[in-house]
């Protein structure tokens, strides 16, 4: 599975049912829910990190993953326009990046 394929079915899932669906029930909830959810699976992650624990950090990352496109399509963000945006990075210092954000 690719992130664009993660992504697709997450906007797929847009239109089916609250009930019989995770990711309907999730972006029903709107927005800040979405981002409340990655956030804690992203703490999770974290935690799974600082102990070594390489197969629950595996299985956090992946729960983090899922949660940031969720997060994306509940606020009409397309993976795409993130790929973008790594694409114009590409290339350049991540420390000159940084600072020509902060001027």
């Amino acid at each position: 599975m690719t992130l664009d394929d993660l992504a697709a079915t997450i906007a797929a899932r847009v239109q089916a049912d609250p009930d019989s669906s995770w990711t309907a029930r999730l972006l029903a909830k709107g927005p800040e829910k979405c981002a409340e959810k990655f956030g804690e699976e992203a703490i999770e992650a974290i935690i799974e990190a600082i102990k070594d624990d390489k197969s629950r950090l595996a299985s956090e990352a992946a729960d983090v993953l899922f949660h940031l496109l969720v997060m994306l399509q509940s606020r009409n963000v397309p993976l795409s326009d993130v790929m973008a945006e790594l694409a114009r990075r590409q290339g350049t210092s991540g420390i000159s990046e940084k600072a020509s954000r902060s001027e």
